[in-house]
């Protein structure tokens, strides 16, 4: 992007510059020609020690502390969301239990009209939902992902590597790899260090489920007296 901001702006100047310069250069003598330069032979490339290294970039990104902050965010702002799919769901059950063999037929149908008017609902709301918290989470993350990159393309050229292979997609062509060529952790490390953005907070464990009372222990069995 900043690369064709810069040709565009350099193209912009290269023209304004001709339209300021033209009248004035047709009112000169004209100049003589300079002789055409020879064209110079193409470099030919040159082959080096390759140098491999091979990172999961998904994987990455996700375990950043700042990836798994992001993530955190997003889950929390659509808990309630959550909360309001799961009372409808289990309003559902409830009034299919409410079916019962003795039921009226004009009750049964009324019903069963109002239970599929609420299954819709949940299955609209329900995508709705995950539709916005996939555009969110992948938004909020792609802005990580291309800080990333760049900490990930520096490290990599720092310490001398020639190739960088992604081995996030499943399609991915290398079968097999030295583990020590994987600089995955490497990335995470250091990406953590330079944004200073601390690892969430583990959460809270939820609340056991209270246990059953246990029964009262019952008396031992007495031996009647012997006479």
């Amino acid at each position: 992007m900043n690369r064709n901001l810069t040709l565009m702006t350099a193209l912009g100047a290269s023209l304004a510059l001709a339209s300021v310069a033209g009248p004035f250069a047709a009112a000169q003598a004209p100049a003589a020609t300079p002789p055409a330069a020879a064209p110079t032979a193409p470099v030919a490339p040159q082959a080096i020690d390759a140098k491999i290294a091979l990172v999961n970039f998904e994987q990455v990104v996700l375990a950043s502390n700042e990836g798994q902050t992001v993530t955190l965010k997003t889950q929390q702002k659509y808990e309630p969301k959550k909360t309001e799919l799961d009372k409808l769901a289990a309003d559902i059950e409830t009034m299919k239990k409410g079916l019962t063999p003795t039921m009226a037929d004009d009750a049964r149908a009324k019903l069963l009209r109002e239970i599929d008017v609420k299954e819709k609902q949940l299955q609209r709301d329900a995508d709705d939902a995950q539709t916005a918290y996939q555009s969110e989470w992948q938004e909020a993350l792609g802005g990580v992902a291309g800080k990333i990159a760049v900490t990930m393309k520096k490290y990599a050229s720092d310490s001398g590597f020639t190739i960088l292979l992604d081995v996030s997609s499943q399609q991915s062509n290398v079968l097999w790899a030295v583990p020590q060529t994987d600089i995955s952790q490497a990335i995470v490390d250091l990406y953590n260090k330079q944004s200073g953005v601390p690892a969430p907070a583990p959460p809270a464990p939820k609340p056991a489920a209270p246990r059953p009372a246990a029964a009262a222990p019952r008396p031992a069995a007495t031996k009647p007296p012997t006479n």
